[in-house]
C-alpha cells in the first residue's frame, strides 16, 4: 500500500457564451481555443496513458454552460470551421517559413497538431468529446464532478436559499443527462463555500467537495489532519482542503514551472507579428488582431525572445514532472510520520492552465502520471470519491466560510468594480421565488416565460462576469452581458403581471440563451 495519495483536480470551466446573431464573436473563440489547446491534448494524454496500461487517476470538473457548449451545434460547426482555418494558415506558413528550418519544423508542428486535433474531435470521437470523459469514467481513471450552473457565486447568494438550491439543481441535472447517475462530487465556484451550504449538497446526493487552504484550517472545530484528510460536515458531506505547496508549484508563472525559459511563450503569437492584410482572415471577423495559437518563441526574458525548440521544452517538462514527484514522495513520506491514516495531497487546478496557457502542461501530466506509476510505490494517485471509502470514520467539522483568490474572502467577486450587480441579483432572486410560488400552473406560453427567466437569473449570477470586471480585461463584455440579462429579466416579469407576451423577445431569447433546454422554474418554488 502506498504511504499517500496526490488527488490532481482540473476544473474545466467556460461562461456561456453564444451569438447566432453574429457570424463569428470573439468571446466565443475562448470556447476553440479551450477545445484546441486543453481538452483534446488532455483527452489524448488519457487515451495513450489508457493504451499503455498506465493505471492514473484524476479528477476532472465539467461545467454545466461548458457541457452545453460542448454539445450546442451551432458552436460545434463553428469550432470545425475555426480548426480548418487553423489548419490552412498553417499549411501557409510551413510555406512562408520554407526557408527557416527551426520555424518552418514548427509550423509542420502544428500543422500536423492541427489535423489531428480535427481528427480526434470530428471523427474519433463524433464531434461529442464529452463522449470521451464519460468513457474514461467508464475505465475508472477518471472522476467526473459537476459545478455551479453558471458558475454562480454562492457565498453572495445566500440571501436567497432557492436562489443556491437552483444552481446545484440544474447542475446535478445537466450531469445525470450526460453520464447517466449523479455526481459524487462538486467543485464549488471559486472554492465559494458559505456553512449550511453542504446540507444543499447532501440533498443532492452529492459526496464530496473542495475548499481553500484556509477553510479548513480555520473550521470548527480545528482540524486534526491539517488538509491532508478529508472531513464530513454535519450533513455528512465530505469536504477537501487545499494543499498549497503542490498548488503553487504549478500554477504559479513566476515561481512555478510554468515560467521557465524553455516553455513556449504564450504572448507572442503571429496574429500579432505577421503582416496584416496576410494574417487578416485568419483573426477576428470585426479586422482586430488576435492570438491564431502559433507562437513561435519560448518565454526566455522580457524583451529578447529566441526561438522555440519543443525537445527542449519537453525535456523541461520531463524534468519537472520528477522535481513535482520527488517533492510529493518527501512531503508523503513525513506525513505519514505523524498522521494515523494515510494522507491525501489535493493539488486543483484551472483544466485551461493546461495546454492553453501553459502548452507544455498537458505533456508535464503525462510525464508525472507515468512517473508516479512506474518509478516509485511511495504516493499512489486517487480520486477523492475514492479515497473516502478507505475509512468508515472521518472527523466532523464546519469549514469556514472562504474562497481562493485575492484574499481569499469573496473579494475578488465583491468589488468596487463590480459590487452593482448584487442590488440586481437579489432582486431577481427574490422575485424569481415569488413569480414561481405564484404561477403554479400556468399555460405553456407563461411556463416558456418563467423557464427564461430562470435562464437569466442563472446566466447573470455566472461568477464570471464579476471577475472580469475585476481584472478589468474585456469588461465592457462583461459588463454589457450582465446589463442584458438583468434587463431580460425584469422586462418578462413586466410581461407576466401585464399578461401580454412579447413573442420575437420571448423566441430571440430563447434561441439566443439556448442552455439548460430541460430547465424547470417549479425548482425556485
Amino acid at each position: 500500500m502506498a504511504k499517500g495519495y496526490l488527488a490532481l483536480v482540473l476544473h474545466a470551466h467556460l461562461p456561456f457564451i453564444r451569438h447566432p446573431e453574429y457570424d463569428s464573436f470573439l468571446e466565443e473563440s475562448w470556447l476553440f481555443e479551450a477545445i484546441t489547446d486543453t481538452y483534446i491534448p488532455l483527452i489524448n494524454v488519457f487515451d495513450r496513458l489508457s493504451k499503455d496500461g498506465v493505471d492514473f487517476h484524476i479528477t476532472v470538473s465539467l461545467s454545466p454552460t461548458l457541457i452545453d457548449m460542448l454539445r450546442d451545434e451551432l458552436l460545434i460547426s463553428r469550432y470545425i470551421k475555426h480548426v480548418d482555418k487553423l489548419i490552412k494558415l498553417s499549411e501557409m506558413e510551413i510555406k512562408r517559413t520554407a526557408r527557416d528550418s527551426r520555424v518552418n519544423a514548427l509550423s509542420r508542428m502544428y500543422n500536423e497538431r492541427y489535423i489531428e486535433t480535427k481528427y480526434v474531435f470530428s471523427e474519433k470521437y463524433g464531434n461529442d468529446i464529452l463522449r470521451a470523459f464519460k468513457k474514461f469514467q467508464d475505465l475508472g481513471n477518471v472522476e467526473v464532478i459537476t459545478c455551479g450552473a453558471t458558475h454562480g457565486y454562492l457565498p453572495l447568494m445566500d440571501l436567497h436559499k432557492p436562489a443556491v438550491r437552483a444552481q446545484i439543481k440544474v447542475a446535478v441535472d445537466i450531469y445525470k443527462s450526460v453520464f447517466g447517475c449523479g455526481p459524487k462530487g462538486v467543485w464549488l465556484p471559486e472554492c465559494g463555500y458559505h456553512p449550511g451550504h453542504d446540507e444543499i449538497l447532501a440533498e443532492f446526493g452529492i459526496k464530496y467537495f473542495f475548499v481553500e487552504t484556509h477553510g479548513i484550517l480555520f473550521a470548527s472545530p480545528r482540524p486534526k489532519y491539517g488538509v491532508y484528510s478529508p472531513y464530513l460536515c454535519k450533513s455528512g458531506v465530505g469536504v477537501f482542503g487545499r494543499d498549497l505547496e503542490s498548488s503553487k508549484a504549478v500554477w504559479s508563472s513566476k515561481d512555478g514551472y510554468p515560467g521557465d525559459a524553455n516553455y513556449r511563450e504564450y504572448y507572442r503569437d503571429v496574429g500579432f507579428d505577421l503582416d496584416y492584410d496576410y494574417i487578416k482572415p485568419f483573426i477576428n471577423g470585426d479586422g482586430a488582431r488576435v492570438n491564431t495559437g502559433i507562437k513561435y518563441y519560448k518565454i526566455t526574458g522580457r524583451t529578447d525572445k529566441e526561438p522555440y525548440d519543443r525537445k527542449d521544452a519537453l525535456n523541461t517538462a520531463a524534468d519537472h514532472a520528477g522535481n513535482f514527484m520527488f517533492n510529493r514522495e518527501k512531503q508523503v513520506e513525513h506525513l505519514s510520520g505523524i498522521m494515523d491514516r494515510v494522507p491525501v495531497i489535493v493539488s486543483p487546478y484551472d483544466a485551461e492552465l493546461f495546454g492553453h496557457w501553459w502548452y507544455e502542461g498537458p505533456e508535464w501530466l503525462e510525464f508525472l502520471l507515468r512517473k508516479i506509476y512506474f518509478d516509485q510505490e511511495t504516493v499512489k494517485t486517487i480520486t477523492p470519491g475514492k479515497y473516502l471509502e478507505l475509512y468508515d470514520k472521518y472527523p466532523v467539522i464546519t469549514p469556514s466560510m472562504s474562497s481562493w483568490g485575492y484574499k481569499g474572502y469573496s473579494e475578488m467577486w465583491l468589488d468596487g468594480s463590480n459590487d452593482w450587480i448584487y442590488r440586481y441579483l437579489h432582486k431577481m432572486a427574490e422575485m424569481m421565488t415569488s413569480d414561481a410560488r405564484e404561477y403554479k400552473d400556468p399555460t405553456e406560453l407563461y411556463r416558456r416565460v418563467l423557464n427564461q427567466m430562470a435562464r437569466e437569473l442563472l446566466l447573470a449570477q455566472s461568477s464570471d462576469w464579476a471577475f472580469i470586471m475585476k481584472t478589468g480585461t474585456f469588461a465592457n463584455y462583461a459588463v454589457n452581458r450582465t446589463r442584458e440579462h438583468i434587463g431580460r429579466f425584469f422586462a418578462f416579469h413586466d410581461q407576466l403581471e401585464r399578461g401580454s407576451i412579447d413573442m420575437e423577445m420571448l423566441e430571440s431569447a430563447e434561441n439566443k440563451n439556448s442552455l439548460f433546454k430541460e430547465i424547470n422554474y417549479e425548482m425556485y418554488q
